[in-house]
């Protein structure tokens, strides 16, 4: 089963690379195709069963101002200890794959927020949960450990001046 899952790792990343514009190509950008995540995410849902860790990119702007849109990339492990407030892990609900923060726990049931939403909140089960983040690669080529996000989350109510803020000025 381990080949299998590397190999449609292999396979999907060699995909990609067919469709992605070249420098020198003058229709750059003009034709974007999207790639179902159901086979990646399944190959990768395989690797963690067997202990291994897996590097991929995030997509999306839900995790800023720590995890940033297609310049950052994640380890995601294999859930070997308890889950705790402030972990950041991988869902699949329904058939949607979401990348937050833990907000709350109540036993079985997660609640998550993503570090970039001002308000909205996913809830899901022990059940639903794909891996953990253990690190952060960042574009600069830092490794960086996810901390809980505590003072993120007191300051909750001015996330949406500070979110502007970084992406108007920042980003």
């Amino acid at each position: 089963m381990r080949k299998f899952a590397e190999w449609i790792l292999r396979m999907m990343r060699h995909v990609v690379h067919l469709f992605l514009p070249r420098p020198s190509d003058p229709r750059a950008g003009a034709d974007k195709r999207t790639i179902g995540d159901d086979n990646y995410f399944m190959a990768v849902r395989m690797l963690l069963d067997e202990g291994r860790e897996v590097l991929f990119t995030p997509k999306g702007d839900s995790m800023l101002p720590f995890i940033k849109n297609g310049r950052d990339s994640v380890v995601l492990a294999s859930l070997s200890r308890p889950l705790e407030v402030g972990d950041i892990i991988l869902v699949q609900i329904g058939p949607k794959y979401i990348m937050h923060r833990v907000f709350a726990l109540d036993g079985d049931r997660i609640t998550m927020m993503g570090d970039g939403n001002i308000k909205g909140k996913e809830h899901c089960t022990l059940n639903d949960v794909i891996g953990i983040v253990t690190e952060i690669h960042k574009e600069n080529g830092k490794v960086v450990k996810p901390g809980k996000g505590r003072f993120w989350r007191v300051i909750r109510p001015l996330r949406r001046i500070i979110l502007a803020f970084y992406k108007r000025v920042i980003l």
